[in-house]
């Protein structure tokens, strides 16, 4: 057999998966555990590799749902080698959570493992401990039980997903999809996880209150539209840009532009522009490698000071930390 030479300056372009493994338990709602299979499963580097390694690991071997009964190929002890830990959701909340596996969890997380849960898995993921003192979101419906069980979690019904570092919790039903995208884009970047929203037919970002992205739907483009106001707005962000102003653009009193506002877009016009900027500013922050203070003036924010506030509030990190993680320019 001919022997391989491997030149020590230039080894071998391998790619070590990301292991990700998906909880399943009596109870567990089949769409919220298919998702993050799903959709991780098929994610590909630029290289063609495959950036996960898929495991579904149950609280039993034989597992009961609603609709049918699976079985599990790897048990709990398979979390201590994880990545990341999904937790699905349940579907009963007042079924008990096995002690095995909240131990496992806890286990896990001491050891550096990303804890995300879907849905209802909040729950689970509460019942650790682990989300104390922390934000966090669950489905709307099941928000206020998740505020009333656990009083020391701030819950927010509002959002499609919390990312708190190592422990991640998301809404119900397509915001699981929004969590593992924003995961994916942490782990490998925009461009990956643009590919794999492709895949999944799905935006990579939603309007929502998404704690790293935000995006809002543009109206209709019809005759009582806004859009050539909204296009006037997008072209002078970098103007000192106010209420007054953009009602005279289009002839139209202070009051009756944020009536009509609110009636199509449902916010005003002030929160539109700060958010207009914001995305502006993610796009050329993620894009080029204009300075932050150039981008703080082209944004319109102005001084650099009020720019990193207003980012830090909207996005959750700053303008430098935010084009550390996601910057798609060659250095």
């Amino acid at each position: 057999m001919a022997q391989m030479t491997i030149n020590a300056n230039n080894p071998p372009n391998i790619h070590q998966p990301h292991t990700v493994a998906v909880v399943v338990f009596d109870g567990v709602v089949p769409s919220d555990f298919s998702t993050p299979c799903d959709i991780f499963k098929y994610v590909k580097l630029a290289s063609g590799q495959l950036a996960y390694d898929i495991k579904v690991c149950g609280a039993k071997r034989q597992i009961e749902t609603d609709l049918f009964s699976l079985r599990a190929p790897f048990t709990l002890s398979s979390l201590q080698d994880a990545d990341t830990i999904i937790l699905p959701g349940i579907s009963d909340l007042d079924q008990a959570i096995p002690e095995d596996l909240i131990r496992a969890i806890r286990r896990a997380f001491v050891h550096g493992t990303r804890i995300a849960s879907i849905c209802t898995g909040a729950f689970i993921l509460a019942a650790t401990g682990l989300l104390n003192g922390l934000n966090a979101t669950t489905h709307w419906l099941a928000a206020p039980e998740l505020a009333r069980r656990y009083p020391t979690i701030a819950v927010d019904p509002n959002v499609l997903y919390v990312d708190n570092g190592n422990l991640l919790t998301s809404a119900g039903a397509s915001a699981g999809l929004d969590l593992c995208l924003h995961i994916i884009r942490r782990d490998y970047g925009a461009t990956v996880a643009a590919d794999a929203a492709r895949s999944a037919v799905m935006p990579l970002v939603r309007e929502g209150g998404q704690a790293q992205f935000i995006q809002y739907k543009q109206p209709p483009n019809d005759n009582d539209s806004l859009q050539p106001l909204l296009s006037w707005i997008e072209e002078n962000l970098d103007q000192n840009l106010n209420v007054k102003m953009i009602a005279d653009q289009v002839s139209m009193s202070v009051r009756s532009l944020q009536r009509r506002f609110v009636e199509r877009l449902g916010t005003t016009p002030a929160s539109w522009i700060l958010h207009s900027r914001i995305r502006r500013a993610q796009h050329l922050l993620e894009t080029t490698r204009h300075s932050i203070e150039w981008i703080s003036v082209a944004t319109g924010f102005g001084s650099i000071a009020n720019f990193r506030s207003q980012f830090r509030k909207k996005v959750g990190t700053n303008p430098r930390e935010y084009r550390r993680s996601f910057n798609l320019v060659e250095p």
